[in-house]
């Protein structure tokens, strides 16, 4: 680590009297901007991002990217349309900045403009065998970042590795906003971009398993704060107390410090941060949910070489999220992520967001991970009014959807409608109302402010905070805002956290409704549990005779003077400064709880010039505790940067009591009602999904789905397919059948996974023949959209088809006949049966006759004993 200071592709041929249809690899069409039909089952979408916010990215050169992708599709409800697929035959690695554009970037930019995602697609999931690092002459970044905010070059005026550019600052850190709200500060077209990858793909699998379960899972377990004995890389120590003291005010997860090297062995966590370049644990060592990572080089050298454990070790262990850089990005805390991400994913923010916004320079640092994983997000309920699935709808139609929020703390404010998986329109948004009344009660001193017009949370939360800074004075507050949140820190170091008070209050006052309102974390502030420390530094090779001393004034009174000379002509700053140290630590009035401990320290030498600098901690925690004095000087011959009397509060934020306020707008009982023209859409089979989101900066999604038939014109058509029982083999060619009530018929057209998997002219009668081994292992929705000559159009019902990479076996179900006794249950062609039957359900069963199937379909089995009263039957397959 180094530091620095400070199927595709036959002609169409007819088959039994149809036209048959070879897919060519998949295409975007305008129809999935209007009309690609999803029906999933219905579940909540979590966090500010769900499955209808993520594209995912498939490599269709791997079979394992494909499928992996197949299932995140699956568990996160992704639809279809939101499918990428790529083709990379290069290894996992790297690429040049060329092909990151060619193959992946400007690809992945049309898709979403074609596709009518552009309002709608904030993640980017790239799924296995997609190469982590892009390179040109100007530098290296990484592929997520390279999404996230575009490709960053080097400092063309520094030399060497170590830098910083300015232009690689991402504006949508330490925001607590929404990711449209800000963004990176790259214009359109950024995502919050994650790879979804693995040592194998078990682990792969796994990872998107553990993500999903970590979902609304509120996990009480320890998050651990690693301060390492590696000074370079444990330099993020000085983060720690702020992270703990907001996730304190929080109220989870529980963050704690550590000293400790230690990874192997620990268990039961939800996240960690440490500094280490080489390390291993077991399995199960991190939670479902859970971010841990490194501070370290090459972390994110994922694959290949390398003489440091990659970050895909914490995927190993279970976690859901990692970090690493790519290439040598010396120890600057802005390219790695502040431990403030774990109160911001106590918030509710997703996995992706929450490490985006720890990120202020990201460029060379890769994030690995199930991106909409939110451990804390609380959702609400919800349902449509009166409208059983698979409703009718002509014409223009009333609809009307029921949310209730979480709780009180959490409002629903704005409600999108999603047609097929794609962003129609927006229902309402609640904005605060001009007019409304907050008012916040600060150690008895009341202090109100009403909503002005065109109002957000974010300019309320600066708003108000400027109007309680006008009366800290008064209060002893100070108020600064972090966007929906109001970060209070008290000023009188006479009064403890427990005695500074704070109430809220809200009014409808003017307005016609209450829809603004603030609350705070508790009812009284908290008190730090840091430590006051102090950074000491002194400069220059001593001289004989020259000398140090260090005064120290504890909280009582007393004080303590220390001091040393150099005697030897080939003495060092360094043992000089050693010495020193050694006396504080060894000093008995320094032992207790009222001393001091010397620690951290560190020697180098720049230009001829020696430096040495260590830090002064107070043995206990809190601010009092912080006002020992210290008084740092030497001879005249030595340089030192800071001030001579120093209190050891150089992390004073940290150090001051604390809490917060949280600025909401919407609505805890939220009714709406929109009219919706169907006229307009196809007629046949859609999803309409209403989401509501909760009214905070974090956005947490609630949705009501609902199956629903359009019938307006006399158009109609059938979808049939050769997976009748909805399962295929990798090997298979899978046939659809699509069938018009017209032979007006202008064209057809069959959708899946990605896309467009071919269009036929002028038939109404059409066969399409898909190899299931272009779609890869996995769940798969197909439908057709037929488009007469009129310009109707009818989408048929959707048929899903479990894809598997071995001879699909289904459940089955067994149907029993009498006079005489006949068993019938669906087949598989190529499995074989065996019937089985007892006198009593308790006794063994004993095989009657095995059958083969020779086509799928039906088999049927006739009992030969006509004298037969009572019997138990089985079917099983034949392994």
């Amino acid at each position: 680590m180094r530091v620095k200071w400070h199927e595709v592709p036959t002609a169409a041929r007819p088959h039994a009297g149809r036209r048959r249809v070879n897919p060519t690899a998949s295409r975007s069409f305008p129809w999935l901007a209007a009309m690609l039909v999803l029906l999933f089952p219905s579940a909540p979408l979590l966090a500010a991002g769900s499955g209808l916010n993520v594209l995912v990215v498939v490599n269709q050169a791997s079979s394992n990217s494909v499928a992996l992708g197949n299932l995140y599709c699956e568990r996160r409800q992704v639809p279809p349309q939101n499918v990428l697929r790529i083709d990379w035959p290069g290894a996992n690695t790297e690429w040049t900045r060329a092909q990151f554009e060619t193959i992946l970037a400007a690809p992945l930019r049309a898709a979403v403009a074609e596709r009518g995602l552009a309002g709608q697609v904030d993640f980017v999931a790239l799924s296995l065998d997609i190469p982590f690092l892009v390179k040109d002459n100007t530098g290296a970044n990484s592929t997520t970042s390279a999404l996230f905010y575009g490709f960053k070059t080097n400092d063309p005026n520094v030399t060497g590795v170590c830098s910083l550019p300015r232009w690689t600052t991402n504006f949508y850190a330490n925001t607590e906003s929404p990711f449209r709200l800000v963004g990176p500060g790259a214009g359109s077209n950024t995502f919050l971009a994650t790879l979804l990858t693995a040592y194998d793909f078990a682990q792969a699998t796994r990872l998107v398993q553990q993500g999903v379960d970590g979902d609304s899972s509120f996990p009480t377990q320890t998050v651990l704060l690693a301060k390492t004995t590696d000074p370079a890389r444990t330099v993020r120590y000085w983060e720690f107390d702020n992270a703990v003291f907001n996730t304190r005010l929080a109220g989870r997860p529980l963050l704690v410090r550590t000293n400790s090297n230690q990874t192997d062995g620990l268990s039961d966590l939800f996240g960690m941060q440490t500094g280490l370049a080489n390390y291993d644990f077991r399995t199960n060592t991190f939670l479902p949910g859970a971010i841990a990572d490194t501070l370290t080089s090459y972390a994110g050298v994922l694959f290949g070489p390398n003489s440091q454990t990659p970050c895909l070790e914490f995927i190993r262990a279970g976690a859901s999220g990692s970090y690493g850089t790519v290439v040598e990005p010396c120890n600057y805390l802005a390219k790695f992520p502040d431990p403030q991400l774990y109160f911001v994913q106590a918030r509710g923010f997703s996995l992706a967001e929450c490490y985006y916004q720890s990120l202020v320079s990201p460029y060379m640092g890769v994030i690995v991970g199930e991106p909409l994983s939110a451990a804390f997000a609380q959702r609400g309920e919800a349902a449509w009014v009166k409208l059983p699935p698979g409703a009718r709808f002509t014409g223009t139609t009333n609809l009307a959807v029921v949310f209730t929020a979480s709780d009180t703390a959490h409002p629903l404010q704005q409600v999108d409608l999603f047609l097929d998986g794609t962003l129609a329109f927006t229902v309402t948004n609640i904005l605060p109302e001009a007019g409304n009344v907050l008012s916040v009660r600060l150690n008895d001193h009341r202090v109100s402010f009403t909503v002005p017009a065109n109002a957000t949370l974010q300019s309320l939360a600066v708003a108000l905070a400027d109007r309680l800074n006008l009366v800290s004075n008064t209060t002893k507050v100070t108020a600064a805002a972090v966007g929906d949140r109001i970060e209070l820190q008290s000023l009188d170091l006479t009064q403890p956290g427990s005695a500074v008070s704070v109430s809220v209050s809200n009014a409808v006052g003017s307005a016609g409704a209450l829809t603004a309102s603030v609350r705070a974390a508790r009812s009284n502030f908290l008190d730090s549990v840091a430590h006051g420390v102090r950074l000491l530094t002194v400069r220059k090779t001593p001289r004989v005779g020259d000398w140090l001393r260090l005064e120290l004034t504890k909280t009582n009174g007393a004080t303590i003077s220390l001091a040393v000379t150099n005697l030897d002509t080939n003495g060092t700053l360094s043992q000089l400064t050693g010495t020193l140290l050694a006396m504080v630590n060894g000093h008995a009035d320094l032992q207790g709880s009222d001393g001091v401990v010397a620690e951290d320290f560190a020697s180098s030498e720049s230009s001829g010039v020696s430096e040495c600098e260590f830090i002064l901690r107070a043995r206990s925690p809190g601010w009092n505790e912080a006002q020992i004095l210290s008084v740092f000087k030497g001879s005249l011959w030595f340089s030192f940067p800071q001030s001579a009397t120093n209190r050891l509060d150089e992390n004073l934020s940290d150090l001051r009591p604390r809490n917060h306020l949280f600025l909401t707008a919407g609505a805890i009982h939220l009714t709406v009602g929109f009219p919706l023209a169907t006229t307009a859409l196809a007629d046949g089979w859609h999803e309409l999904t209403a989401v509501a989101y909760e009214g905070s900066h974090v956005r947490t999604q609630t949705r009501a789905t609902l199956p629903a038939l359009i019938g307006n014109t006399p158009l109609a058509a059938t979808l049939t397919t050769s997976a009748s029982l909805g399962v295929a083999a990798l090997s298979d060619t899978l046939l659809f059948g699509v069938a018009a009530n017209t032979n007006a018929i202008a064209t057809v057209e069959l959708l899946s996974t990605g896309g467009s998997l071919g269009v036929v002219s002028n038939q109404a009668d059409t066969e399409f023949a898909v190899a299931a081994a272009h779609l890869g292992a996995g769940l798969h929705p197909f439908c057709a959209v037929v488009a007469d000559s009129s310009g109707h159009r009818y989408r048929t019902e959707t048929k899903w088809i479990r894809i598997s990479d071995a001879p699909a076996v289904p459940w089955f179900a067994v149907s029993l006949g009498l006079n005489p006794i006949r068993l019938r249950w669906p087949s598989v062609a190529g499995h074989s049966y065996d019937v089985l039957s007892s006198e009593e359900a308790t006794n063994p069963f004993a095989v009657r006759t095995t059958l083969s199937a020779t086509n799928t379909g039906l088999l049927e089995w006739t009992e030969p004993d006509p004298n037969v009263t009572t019997r138990f039957y089985r079917v099983r397959i034949v392994p």
